[in-house]
């Protein structure tokens, strides 16, 4: 599939000058999956209108969503992909022998018009994530290529992702490290190989990514903040926005990502129990997952909604109408979540782990917790109040202000990056 650019065509055929935009650099912004539509996703969709106010922007994807789609239409953007969507394989063998990358660099070189694309760009952003690496086998030497990696392959580098939702191995973790030693090395090479080329770039998005790259890779990096649309989560309620929900009563707190033990879903649960405090998880669970979460809150007599997909408005409502938001997330990479807490104004309760610690300064901005300080948990949920609510929200704010996370200036510093790797020409 390729959306034409309406604008450009419509000049060429009537004989008229390009347009302005033809003057900007040409960037090439590339990630290998859309399916999930988390927050790398939504956050590379936020700053594509930032970019293309700076750069002659296209995009290229081996699976887009439809709200990609619709963006790109929008912004007049040209989209590359396959003519058949690429899902990344989960059987076995091609996980030991990695051989969802050689698929993945066959359908970047499916898509019609990109090798030409790639040899004509002024610079290629990637965002990491499944089938982003395996475009860097397509870039020749001479076009500027930054990666936005958002973290080390956890899949490769840790046993979290190869643990069910309680915790327990999903096989023997001693043969499963053995059997991904291929497909590890094989990520190692990629990234240090990356590092090495002369007109190329590394940013983590936060300093704990940062030095888990340094630990994995043994390669530097710099640090790309996310962005945070403040429209999507203002200080002031809409008035398309529900102040209550059926299906919880106050007083809940809120816990956003994908049920997993790598989200610490259980343990939130945990977390607030006893505190007479309900539970809102948000992002979504699988049947079985969803069914152990029911039966775990039951238990722990926590009143838990799972939330079905929300729109903006109710994302920020249930936010603005909880008493926190709060995460025992394993090592997250970045804490955004803290951010748009700050935002809406909901105290930011975390445990005190990875990149929560670069958003949430500790007793000032919110809370940092340790994982297994369950009274210190329980204290806080029940004793927060309207003062040190006022104060946190203030703190928080101003740091938002401090890291600058708008998508102009996530924008800003990609072009940033490239006018160093440009530099000299």
């Amino acid at each position: 599939m390729c959306l034409k650019l309406g604008r450009v065509m419509s000049h060429q055929m009537s004989g008229l000058p390009e347009p302005e935009s033809a003057a900007l650099p040409h960037l090439l912004v590339a990630k290998g999956s859309f399916a999930a539509m988390g927050g790398a996703e939504r956050d590379l969709l936020r700053n594509l209108p930032a970019l293309e106010k700076i750069f002659s922007v296209k995009v290229a994807t081996l699976h887009p969503v439809p709200e990609l789609v619709e963006l790109c239409q929008k912004l007049d953007v040209q989209l590359f992909s396959p003519k058949k969507n690429w899902i990344v394989s989960t059987n076995s063998w091609s996980i030991v022998f990695d051989t969802s990358k050689n698929s993945a660099k066959n359908a970047w070189k499916s898509c019609k018009g990109l090798v030409e694309e790639i040899e004509n760009t002024n610079g290629i952003h990637i965002v990491s994530g499944d089938g982003s690496l395996a475009l860097l086998d397509l870039i020749p030497d001479h076009v500027s290529t930054h990666l936005h990696l958002l973290e080390p392959h956890r899949g490769l580098h840790e046993d979290v992702l190869h643990r069910d939702i309680n915790g327990r191995p999903k096989r023997n973790l001693k043969l499963t490290k053995f059997a991904l030693s291929y497909a590890r090395n094989r990520d190692v090479s990629t990234i240090r190989k990356l590092a090495k080329r002369k007109r190329s770039a590394i940013s983590a998005n936060s300093n704990f990514t940062s030095s888990r790259i340094a630990e994995i890779y043994q390669v530097n990096s710099n640090v790309l903040w996310p962005s945070v649309d403040i429209s999507e989560f203002p200080p002031e309620a809409g008035s398309d926005e529900p102040e209550s929900f059926d299906e919880i009563s106050k007083p809940y707190a809120v816990n956003i990502g994908r049920a997993s033990w790598v989200k610490g879903t259980l343990q939130t649960i945990q977390a607030v129990s006893r505190t007479g405090i309900g539970l809102v998880h948000i992002g979504g669970a699988s049947e079985e997952d969803a069914k152990i979460m029911r039966g775990f809150a039951e238990r722990k007599t926590v009143k838990l909604w799972i939330a079905p997909r929300l729109s903006s408005p109710e994302l920020a409502g249930l936010i603005r109408g909880a008493d926190a938001v709060i995460s025992l997330a394993i090592n997250e990479p970045f804490g955004l979540t803290p951010i748009e807490a700050f935002s809406i104004g909901t105290p930011a309760i975390f445990v005190d782990e990875g990149g929560f610690k670069d958003t949430i300064e500790n007793h000032v901005s919110g809370q940092l917790v340790p994982r297994s300080d369950h009274s210190s948990w329980y204290d806080l949920l029940k004793n927060l109040n309207a003062e040190q609510k006022t104060a946190w929200t203030k703190a928080g704010r101003t740091k938002i202000a401090e890291l600058d996370l708008s998508p102009e200036a996530h924008a800003r510093r990609i072009k940033e990056s490239f006018d160093l790797l440009n530099k000299g020409e």
